[in-house]
């Protein structure tokens, strides 16, 4: 567990299924991302990872270690983020921001032989673009084609 501000960084429990399951996004976020629910169940080198505040859940987002990583880089010691969603009702509290800024240290402690956090972010998708890019995301200029149009591949050193 790891705590910046007011927000921490926990591996999924039971205890938060509840509040992952109640979450909900506006249709024109929904199309970039998944809601928890949607992929609650993970396999072998899925991490599902909560962003919580005072005990309760307000966001989410995987790591993967799955083979996946390799279709974005060639270093072995990258984890991919997919699906960052922050529930609707606690957007605009930057617990995505205090989230995001955690990473860094939850991914010593927990994932230390790894470097690197690698995503793509959607074209389209400003606000999120904007959010990894204050947090310290790089736009490799590498781009992707995704099922909703371009994507932006960015990373993130861990050092």
């Amino acid at each position: 567990m790891n705590k910046i501000s007011s927000v921490q960084l926990e591996h999924f429990d039971e205890k938060f299924l509840n509040d992952l399951e109640n979450f909900d996004l506006p249709l024109e976020q929904i199309q970039f991302s998944a809601l928890p629910k949607e992929i609650i169940n993970t396999t072998d080198g899925q991490y599902r990872i909560v962003i919580t505040h005072q005990e309760q859940a307000v966001g989410f987002f995987l790591l993967h270690t799955t083979k996946r990583v390799k279709d974005y880089s060639n270093n072995p010691n990258a984890l991919l983020l997919t699906a960052l969603t922050v529930d609707h009702k606690h957007q605009g509290m930057g617990f995505a921001k205090e989230g995001m800024l955690a990473l860094p240290h939850f991914m010593k402690e927990f994932f230390p032989s790894y470097n690197e956090v690698i995503l793509v972010v959607n074209e389209k998708n400003i606000p999120a673009q904007h959010l990894y890019k204050k947090v310290g995301f790089v736009d490799t200029g590498i781009r992707k084609t995704g099922r909703i149009g371009e994507q932006i591949l960015m990373n993130l050193l861990i050092k």
